[in-house]
C-alpha cells in the first residue's frame, strides 16, 4: 500500500523522484553556496515556542483579512515563475486550488500562464500579480493594464532582482525554458516571451533578466507605479529597516519580508531574523507579510507571533503540483491549514488575533531561563 503524504516533506520528496532534472534544479536552487537557502527554513528552528495553557480551545478559527481582504488562513502562495514544467496546468492548477481554499494566489510576471488564463481559471480567486518592471517602460504598464482588466488585487513589486542571483546550478548546467514552454504574458512573437535570443551559455534566464529588467530601478519608481495605478502596492524583497521606513514613505500598502527563497543575494538574514526589527520600524503603519522558508504550521504561527500580517510560501505548491496537479496543491494547502490550526490550539490562540510575541522567544534566551 502506497503511503499516505502528510507533510510538505513527503511532497518534496516525491518531486524530486518525479519532476525532470532541469525543473527540480531550477525550483531547488538558491544563490552561491545556498547559505541563506538554508537559513531561511534553519532560522525558524531557533525561535521556540512558549505556548499558553488552559485557554478554551474548542473553538478555533485562521480566518483573518490581508489588505481589506477576507482569507480563510494567514497564508498564501508566493509567485514561483515557470509552473507548467512541473505539470501541463501550471499556474491555473495553483490558482484553482488557492481559490478553492479561500487564499491568496499570487501570479509571476514571467509565468508560464497568462493573467487572463488565471482569471479565466480562477474568476473568483484573490489573485494577485507580481510585477518584474522591465527597461521598457510600456510593457511595464501594459502587464500592469491587463492585471487591473482581469480583476487582479493587488500589485507586488518585486525589488530585490537588479541582476539575478548567481545560482551555480543552473549556470552549471545551462538552465533553459523548454522548447515547448513560453513566457505566457507576452505573444510569442515577442523576444519577452522566451530566452532563445540570449546567450548560448550559462542560465539564459539570468540572460535573460540582465537584457529585460531595469536595474536603474529607485524609490522614485514606486512614486511612478503610484502614478499610474490604483492598485494597491506591495514592495517584496526588503530586508533593512531603514528600507521599510523608505517604504512607507512611499506609501506602500504592504511590505513582503522576502530574500527571493535564497535566490539573490547569499548571505543575507533569513526572513525570520529579519522581521522583528522591520516590523519595530514600521510600527503598524502597513501591513507586513514573509516568505522564505516556510513549510510547517509552526513557521505560520513564529511569523505572525513576531508581526507578520500573512506569510506566503512558493516551493511547497510546486511539490503538490507536481504531484498531482490542482489536488495536489490543495492537498498541501489543507496539511498547512491543519498544522497551523493545531498549532493555534497547542499555543492557546483560538483565533489569529490571540497570536502575539509572547508566544516566542530566541533559541539562545530560551536555553538560559
Amino acid at each position: 500500500m502506497a503511503l499516505k503524504f502528510v507533510c510538505v516533506e513527503d511532497y518534496e520528496k516525491h518531486a524530486a523522484k518525479v519532476l525532470p532534472s532541469y525543473a527540480l534544479e531550477y525550483y531547488r536552487s538558491g544563490a552561491d553556496e545556498e547559505q541563506t537557502l538554508r537559513e531561511n527554513r534553519d532560522s525558524f528552528k531557533r525561535w521556540r515556542l512558549m505556548p499558553r495553557m488552559l485557554r478554551g480551545v474548542q473553538n478555533r478559527s485562521m480566518n483573518t483579512t490581508v489588505l481589506g481582504f477576507s482569507v480563510s488562513a494567514p497564508f498564501g502562495i508566493a509567485p514561483t515563475a515557470m509552473q507548467r514544467m512541473a505539470h501541463p496546468e501550471g499556474e491555473c492548477a495553483t490558482a484553482k486550488a488557492a481559490a478553492a481554499h479561500g487564499i491568496v494566489y499570487i501570479l509571476s510576471t514571467i509565468a508560464t500562464s497568462s493573467i487572463e488564463e488565471i482569471a479565466a481559471a480562477a474568476p473568483n480567486g484573490n489573485n494577485w500579480f507580481q510585477l518584474y518592471i522591465y527597461k521598457d517602460r510600456q510593457a511595464t504598464i501594459d502587464l500592469i493594464r491587463r492585471a487591473e482588466r482581469a480583476n487582479f488585487k493587488v500589485l507586488v513589486v518585486t525589488v530585490d532582482t537588479a541582476v539575478l542571483g548567481r545560482r551555480l546550478v543552473n549556470e552549471r548546467h545551462g538552465f533553459d525554458l523548454p522548447a515547448h514552454l513560453k513566457l505566457g504574458n507576452f505573444n510569442n512573437v515577442d523576444e519577452k516571451s522566451n530566452f532563445q535570443t540570449q546567450k548560448k551559455e550559462g542560465s539564459r534566464l539570468a540572460a535573460y533578466a540582465s537584457v529585460m529588467f531595469d536595474p536603474s530601478l529607485t524609490w522614485k519608481d514606486i512614486t511612478w507605479l503610484k502614478s499610474i495605478t490604483k492598485l494597491p502596492i506591495v514592495v517584496k524583497g526588503v530586508l533593512r529597516p531603514d528600507d521599510a521606513e523608505i517604504a512607507v514613505q512611499h506609501g506602500v500598502s504592504a511590505i513582503a519580508v522576502s530574500n527571493h527563497g535564497g535566490r539573490q543575494l547569499d548571505g543575507v538574514q533569513a526572513t525570520i531574523d529579519a522581521l522583528p526589527a522591520i516590523v519595530k520600524q514600521v510600527n503598524g503603519r502597513c501591513e507586513i507579510f514573509l516568505d522564505g522558508g516556510v513549510t510547517k504550521g509552526t513557521d505560520v504561527l513564529k511569523a505572525l507571533a513576531l508581526g507578520a500580517k500573512m506569510t506566503f510560501f512558493g516551493r511547497p505548491a510546486l511539490w503538490g503540483l507536481a504531484h498531482s496537479g490542482e489536488e495536489g496543491v490543495k492537498n498541501i494547502i489543507q496539511l498547512l491549514k491543519t498544522e497551523v490550526d493545531v498549532a493555534m490550539a497547542l499555543a492557546g490562540c483560538r483565533s489569529v488575533d490571540e497570536i502575539d510575541s509572547s508566544l516566542v522567544l530566541r533559541q539562545e534566551l530560551h536555553s538560559s531561563l
